[in-house]
C-alpha cells in the first residue's frame, strides 16, 4: 500500500474518534495513564495496530545511546501520538511530538489532552514535518 497524505489524514480521523470515544465515556480529570490504557484498547477494537510506551533510539556521533526516553503510542507505524491530562498543552510538548517524528523517521504526530471539556477544539495539536510534506 502506498502512504500517502489521505491515507495518513483519514488515520488521523481515526486516531483522534478514538480518543473522543475515551474521553465521552470517562471525562477529564484522570490520570494520564488511565487514558492511555483506554485508548490504546479503543484502538485495538477498531482495527489499528499499535505499540506504546516503546523506547526511542538516540544516535549521537555514531553510537546509539540507551536512554530512558520513550513515546506514548505509535499507531499503524506512521503516527505518533502524545497523551497528556493536563491544563493546556505547551510549546515544550510540541517540541518533544516533533523530536519523536523527527528521531523515528515518521510523517507526524498528535497531542491529545484529555484534560479538556472539548478534544477537538481544544484537546489536540497536529504536527507534521517533511516527511510528510512530500509525500503525494
Amino acid at each position: 500500500m502506498e502512504i500517502t497524505k489521505k491515507y495518513i489524514d483519514d488515520l488521523t480521523y481515526k486516531i483522534l474518534g478514538s480518543a473522543i470515544e475515551v474521553h465521552k465515556h470517562l471525562g477529564p480529570g484522570l490520570l494520564e495513564s488511565i487514558y492511555e490504557k483506554c485508548f490504546i484498547h479503543e484502538l485495538g477494537l477498531r482495527g489499528m495496530h499499535y505499540k506504546s510506551q516503546q523506547n526511542v533510539p538516540i544516535a549521537y556521533k555514531g553510537i546509539c545511546l540507551d536512554a530512558d526516553l520513550r513515546y506514548d503510542v505509535l499507531v499503524n507505524d506512521l503516527i505518533i501520538v502524545e497523551l497528556k491530562a493536563m491544563e493546556g498543552i505547551l510549546p515544550v510538548h510540541e517540541a518533544v511530538v516533533l523530536s519523536y517524528v523527527q528521531m523515528l523517521n515518521k510523517p507526524k504526530g498528535i497531542i491529545i489532552n484529555f484534560n479538556r471539556t472539548n478534544i477537538m477544539h481544544h484537546g489536540q495539536k497536529t504536527l507534521v514535518n517533511e516527511i510528510y510534506q512530500t509525500l503525494n
